[in-house]
């Protein structure tokens, strides 16, 4: 689709900070799986936290193991959340694939309202357990192609 023709003229902020999460991904060290987060406040007017999957700070940056599930690797969400502040309600979160399990309990804990994803995790639980616990977990690839 040509720019002059599209129905947006300017790169929604859902994308921009999608695209932030898909740059963050990019410094992961996990061997499987590359995945970035942003944390955003409810007006998408502020960055709360940011995160990818890796090693703790100060280990070597690899994972331990090679087995899925098993490789030791703290998930972007979670290292987001750390630094995302606590007391602040209605957070977006906007990550490059679908939370795990406990990810997605650490963000309903987290006073999280939306979660914004680029593609699915192997595992669709984590999205069960958010609606379970009221957060709206949206597909979001609308724009992938645009504005590159």
């Amino acid at each position: 689709m040509e720019r002059s023709t599209r129905l947006v003229e300017r790169v929604p902020l859902y994308e921009v900070y999608m695209r932030m999460a898909e740059e963050l991904a990019k410094r992961s060290t996990c061997i499987r799986a590359r995945v970035g987060t942003v944390i955003t406040d409810a007006t998408l007017s502020n960055v709360l936290g940011i995160g990818y999957n890796g090693n703790a700070s100060g280990l070597p940056n690899r994972c331990d193991s090679t087995e899925p599930g098993r490789c030791g690797c703290i998930h972007s969400e979670m290292n987001a959340l750390v630094k995302a502040p606590g007391a602040v309600r209605n957070k977006v979160v906007f990550v490059t694939m679908s939370p795990c399990v406990m990810c997605a309990k650490l963000i309903i804990q987290s006073g999280v309202t939306h979660v914004f994803y680029r593609s699915a995790y192997r595992q669709a639980a984590g999205l069960d357990v958010l609606r379970a616990g009221g957060i709206v977990p949206v597909l979001y690839d609308r724009w992938v192609a645009e504005w590159r």
